[in-house]
């Protein structure tokens, strides 16, 4: 028995047993008591390890190898939702890894239906910055005025240094007229942008010139175009026996004895401020004024189809717009100007640009600078101001905002009918026609379109071509 009921008593081997857990217990708290602070200190902290590693630790369920281990990793965003990946990093392209120890030296990126894009709690200790996810530092007004002054100051340096080729600008414009016997017409273009942005309408500009006036001289002023690869550009018409010849601007030399001289000297010292219009655009506003003036023609911009020859054209200036109840113009344009050498609405117009100059305000300093003059001068009764303002068909036979219909081909039996008509009134109105550039630069020309017929009619040796940037 375990117990005894007459005594009340355990039998003995069970109170040696007792005994000797008590004596146990007594011995195991000593041992506790006895153990130095440092040991359970050092306990604790493999204690905080082991749960921090299993904080940030991702567990990856073990995959299959894949069949192609030497495929190149691809981390792309769209690669990591398609497939898995397996990462090997051993040295040694010969050396192969038996399946039981394959995890041991490969990372596998797993797929995970949905998977959002960043792991909420368990990120790498130190992640590598995705510099797409930064965001950029907020460009300041300041910081933009700066930069804005630094391109300023280099441009206006580089003003004076445009012309500084082999031979000066009065030079070779002299020799290209007498050699060229180019008395009548003459033509002018300027281009003050970068060579590259010269593209086919630009070239096709010039083509049509051509096709209306195959003995005209054409000088286009600029800097980028008067290079060995801007003469690339020329080199077509060159070998037709065309007459044209790209130079660099000389401003000193052709604002020389007008009032721009001064302004432009201002400008370039920086007493004049540019302002936000680009200064090539008013540059050339102004530069197109001063070459007529000293030398007499016709300039057109490089965004205008020639329909007509100018031969009958003398000291004309064409209106945009006109006032529907008056008949009376209401806005003319600077794109085309037909006038004789030292004509005095032009030096007016220069004199206008030094006086009203504002590079804040676009337009300002061109078509709308034209309109204020010839506002004042008809006005005031000028004697010894002839000159004729031509009705908007001559060069303007489309407002800018309705440009897109000369690209658009017709649609119906009504369309057919518009196009038709508008293009026999530009056959037999207009002289020119404005492609209003700003406008309609990203416009393709369709076929049967308005503009395809006038391509068609002022072409050269594009005549077969299948451009469609027109």
């Amino acid at each position: 028995m375990l117990f005894d009921l007459e005594t009340h008593r355990l039998p003995k081997p069970i109170l040696v047993l007792v005994h000797q857990l008590h004596t146990f217990k007594r011995s195991l708290f000593a041992f506790l008591l006895c153990v130095p602070t440092s040991l359970l200190a050092l306990l604790l902290l493999i204690l905080l390890a082991y749960n921090g590693v299993s904080v940030f630790c991702v567990h990856l369920p073990f995959l299959a190898k894949p069949t192609s281990p030497e495929e190149p990793a691809n981390f792309s965003r769209q690669n990591l939702a398609q497939k898995p990946l397996l990462l090997n990093w051993s040295t040694s392209s010969s050396s192969k890894l038996a399946s039981s120890s394959s995890s041991s030296s490969s990372m596998y990126v797993v797929r995970e239906e949905n998977a959002p894009l960043f792991l909420k709690t368990q990120f790498p200790i130190f992640p590598k910055p995705d510099v797409s996810l930064v965001k950029p530092v907020p460009i300041t007004g300041s910081t933009r005025r700066t930069r804005r002054a630094r391109r300023l100051k280099r441009k206006l340096r580089s003003l004076s240094s445009e012309a500084q080729t082999s031979q000066p600008f009065s030079k070779r414009m002299r020799e290209f007229f007498v050699s060229g016997n180019c008395s009548k017409p003459r033509f002018f273009m300027t281009w003050i942008s970068s060579l590259s942005s010269f593209g086919e309408r630009e070239s096709f500009a010039v083509e049509s010139l051509f096709k209306s006036h195959p003995d005209a001289c054409l000088a286009i002023v600029s800097k980028t175009i008067d290079s060995a690869d801007g003469i690339r550009i020329l080199k077509p018409f060159l070998e037709m026996g065309f007459r044209v010849t790209a130079v660099s601007p000389d401003y000193d030399y052709v604002f020389k004895n007008t009032p721009a001289e001064t302004w432009f000297n201002l400008l370039r010292t920086g007493k004049i401020h540019p302002g936000e219009i680009s200064l090539g655009q008013n540059l050339s506003n102004l530069l197109r004024l001063a070459l007529l003036y000293k030398y007499g023609g016709v300039y057109t911009d490089t965004d205008v189809i020639f329909v007509r020859s100018f031969s009958k054209l003398k000291n004309v200036i064409g209106a945009q717009t006109i006032d529907l109840e008056t008949g009376k113009w209401s806005r003319l344009n600077n794109a085309v100007l037909v006038f004789d050498k030292r004509h005095p609405l032009l030096l007016e117009f220069i004199k206008e640009f030094t006086l009203t100059f504002d590079g804040n305000k676009w337009g300002h300093n061109g078509p709308y600078l034209v309109s204020r003059v010839v506002s004042k001068i008809g006005s005031q009764k000028h004697p010894g101001f002839n000159f004729t303002v031509l009705p908007p068909p001559a060069f303007y036979p489309v407002d800018w905002s309705r440009i897109q219909s000369l690209f658009s081909s017709p649609t119906d039996e009504f369309q057919s009918k518009w196009v038709l008509g508008k293009l026999k009134h530009i056959r037999t109105k207009s002289f020119v026609v404005h492609l209003w550039n700003r406008q309609s630069k990203r416009l393709e020309m369709e076929k049967g379109s308005i503009i395809d017929y006038i391509k068609s009619d002022s072409c050269i040796f594009s005549c077969n071509s299948s451009v469609s940037s027109v």
